[in-house]
């Protein structure tokens, strides 16, 4: 059997191969990657790294070659782009053999009106239609994507939040990659959907954990959407990110990660990792 994982330089794409060589021989793992250099520590593992561009799909049928099962991690950019590359990725799996699909999704895909939900809700549609067996892992959020808040608060600020008293079931990405590499790499797990959700916590819950682990107080400031767009300005960031930061804002207060569920327990065979372990990983790292 050999399994193959896509986009495997990425951030969760390289926590997710180092959790699968914990549960197979490298031998049977392989990845697919837009720049084979950046792969150099992966080989050194004594894993197979293959060129495949989901820009240039022609590129994928080599990729794709010999594997039984493939987990697909969720491409960057917009979701037109993202829908585009996903669909010619599926396409060419379906023409190499692959006998199951695992893909990154997002809470609640089909129903979410989460501004990132059209690209996993095309592309979850997609992989039902080629008949392939399936696993959809709709991760809720990143705890990590809170690191920008958290080194904000460390240097004296305060959380800027526009996103209300809107829940979020945030986890480590840790946690993300392992629930992957069980899922990818065990049995049973054909045609099944997982809403991979920690905790439900807003943001003033959150920045309470975090005043328990860095023993201060942490001031949550609430704005509105206009505000916070300013004061993100303000802060360095650049232009183009600003709509998608606002989105994002929009969507926790409207309740699109709001998803109550015990997936994750259930993958993992364990609690997902606390909240408060958590931060205290991401405060160590951002104080090094």
């Amino acid at each position: 059997m050999k399994l193959l994982v896509t986009g495997a330089t990425g951030k969760l794409g390289s926590k997710v191969v180092k959790e699968l060589l914990k549960k197979v021989p490298a031998e049977q793992l392989a990845v697919s990657v837009r720049n084979p250099e950046k792969a150099e520590w992966i080989s050194a593992l004594g894993v197979e790294v293959r060129q495949g561009d989901f820009n240039q799909p022609e590129t994928l049928a080599a990729a794709f070659a010999g594997i039984d099962r493939l987990l697909i991690i969720s491409a960057d950019g917009d979701n037109e782009t993202r829908i585009r590359q996903h669909t010619d990725a599926v396409a060419e799996a379906e023409r190499a053999g692959v006998k199951f699909i695992a893909y990154t999704s997002i809470g609640n895909a089909q129903a979410s009106s989460n501004f990132l939900a059209p690209t996993h809700k095309a592309t979850e549609t997609r992989i039902q239609e080629s008949g392939l067996p399936y696993s959809f892992l709709r991760n809720n959020w990143y705890l990590e994507n809170e690191s920008s808040s958290i080194q904000g608060v460390l240097a004296g600020a305060p959380w800027i939040t526009s996103a209300g008293n809107g829940k979020v079931g945030w986890a480590l990405q840790q946690d993300y990659a392992e629930a992957a590499a069980i899922v990818l790499s065990g049995t049973g797990h054909e045609n099944t959907i997982y809403e991979l959700s920690g905790p439900l916590l807003t943001t003033d819950e959150m920045a309470a954990e975090l005043g328990a682990v860095i023993g201060a107080n942490v001031a949550v400031q609430h704005v509105d959407d206009a505000a916070y767009t300013e004061i993100m300005k303000g802060a360095g960031v650049p232009e183009f990110l600003l709509p998608m930061l606002v989105n994002i804002q929009k969507d926790i207060r409207e309740g699109t990660l709001e998803i109550e569920s015990n997936d994750f327990e259930k993958v993992l065979g364990r609690p997902v990792t606390s909240i408060r372990k958590g931060l205290e990983q991401i405060v160590k790292e951002n104080t090094k």
